[in-house]
């Protein structure tokens, strides 16, 4: 039913680990084939292209729906539906920034503090227009076509480019004085499809499993028996993403379950024994869903 297009380069590992981590796991004859299957009803066809190309694709509606990011989005000003954000990156969930950096010994403290002619490169050549154009600032805007950050201060005298954690810029002894978008990776769909009620109804349950497989990591569900008497001091220390479930057993004691982040799981076990927690079970959390 729904003809997918999945992105290449640094997000193609990332989205590949939550489709699998959804039950939609992609496969492929090799890693440099850019055709693949879901096996999956409401899957018919999966291409494997830049994201870059991805919006301007699924706004003209050779694919239903397309995973980029939204720096491109606004990079191509392509028509699309937005069917929500993906909390992941190429490295960690944080969203990626679109920044203007210059030079770290320069005298420049904001975009307006840049001399009109002032030269810049980027692999976002509308983005910039419009935003240095927004700011009152007559650019030379220049198409880079990667390692942007090596080109100051000889070929550019500042450089508008994408950070995740802000390493390469500082490394090339960059200093970052503004922001331009804050970009998290996106689901667009072409909209005619979207209002087709078949195809919707399909995106919105590929959009559940999605969701659910990116909530559920770094979580684990704990269960434990407590006595009667110790139930209080348990749950004192016992985190919990919304509110443990209790249930009282024949007995007066109860069985408690609760959904823990994972992290620092090795503190919180011993802490909810040495409270009277016993037959404790760490249980694995494929996908929550709300």
């Amino acid at each position: 039913m729904l003809r997918i297009v999945l992105p290449k380069g640094s997000l193609e590992r990332a989205t590949f680990e939550l489709f699998e981590a959804a039950d939609l796991t992609v496969v492929r004859s090799s890693a440099v084939d850019y055709r693949a299957s879901i096996a999956d009803p409401r899957v018919a066809d999966v291409r494997i292209l830049r994201p870059q190309e991805i919006p301007v694709y699924v706004a003209e509606g050779l694919f239903d729906i397309g995973i980029t990011g939204r720096d491109w989005v606004e990079e191509t000003g392509s028509a699309v539906q937005s069917l929500g954000q993906l909390q992941y990156s190429k490295a960690t969930s944080n969203p990626v920034q679109v920044v203007v950096a210059v030079a770290g010994d320069s005298p420049v403290q904001r975009v307006e503090d840049l001399p009109h002619g002032v030269r810049v490169t980027s692999e976002y050549p509308e983005m910039t227009k419009r935003f240095f154009a927004a700011k009152g600032v007559e650019a030379d805007v220049r198409l880079s076509y990667g390692a942007s950050e090596a080109k100051i201060p000889d070929i550019a005298d500042c450089v508008v480019d994408i950070t995740e954690t802000g390493r390469a810029l500082r490394a090339a002894g960059l200093r970052v004085i503004d922001t331009i978008l804050t970009s998290y990776t996106e689901v667009v769909a072409n909209p005619a499809s979207y209002a087709d009620p078949d195809k919707r109804k399909a995106m919105e349950q590929l959009m559940t499993l999605l969701n659910g497989a990116l909530e559920a990591r770094g979580k684990v569900l704990l269960k434990m028996n407590v006595a009667a008497d110790r139930r209080d001091a348990v749950l004192a220390v016992l985190p919990s993403a919304k509110s443990p479930t209790i249930n009282q057993l024949a007995n007066g004691d109860y069985a408690i379950e609760s959904v823990v982040p994972k992290a620092g799981i090795n503190l919180v076990i011993p802490a909810v024994t040495e409270a009277g927690a016993t037959d404790l079970l760490e249980i694995p959390i494929l996908k929550i869903v709300h």
